[in-house]
Formats: C-alpha cells, sequence, structure tokens
C-alpha cells in the first residue's frame, strides 16, 4: 500500500493533480472510512494510505460518493 501511495503521489505530483477521486472504504483510497481487513464488511472511520498521503501533500481527495462537492471545489480553483 505504501509503495503503491507513492507512486499516485509522484505520478499525481508530475502531472499538477490537483484533486481525486477515489473508492470509499478501499484501505488504499478510503476518504471518509475504511474496511477494516478483516474482510467481514466491518468499517471504521479514517482515511487509506493513499488518500491520507495525497491530502498530505495538498491534493484534495473526495469519494466516488461526493461527486457532487467537486464542482463546487473545482469553482474554487
Amino acid at each position: 500500500f505504501i509503495d503503491g501511495a507513492q507512486k499516485a503521489l509522484e505520478l499525481a505530483s508530475l502531472l499538477g493533480i490537483r484533486l481525486a477521486i477515489l473508492k470509499e472504504g478501499s484501505p488504499s483510497c478510503g476518504s471518509n472510512y475504511i474496511y477494516d481487513g478483516s474482510f467481514s464488511g466491518i468499517k471504521k472511520s479514517g482515511k487509506g494510505v493513499t488518500a491520507a498521503l495525497l491530502e498530505e501533500n495538498g491534493i484534495h481527495v473526495f469519494s466516488e460518493r461526493e461527486i457532487f462537492k467537486v464542482e463546487e471545489y473545482l469553482k474554487l480553483l
């Protein structure tokens, strides 16, 4: 997960990406909650590895459930 997150950040930085839409619940991409990894469907609050790293580096992360917020954010850019 860490290697993938680093590669995503490198590519996003190279391309000047300022926002990302990632899959909610994923241990890598979740932006509001993640599954606990037990394959039992248990969710917990928090961010996935990639979502957290992107946000720490100034890339705003939205889940696929927040598409309506993306247009508002784009207007701010």
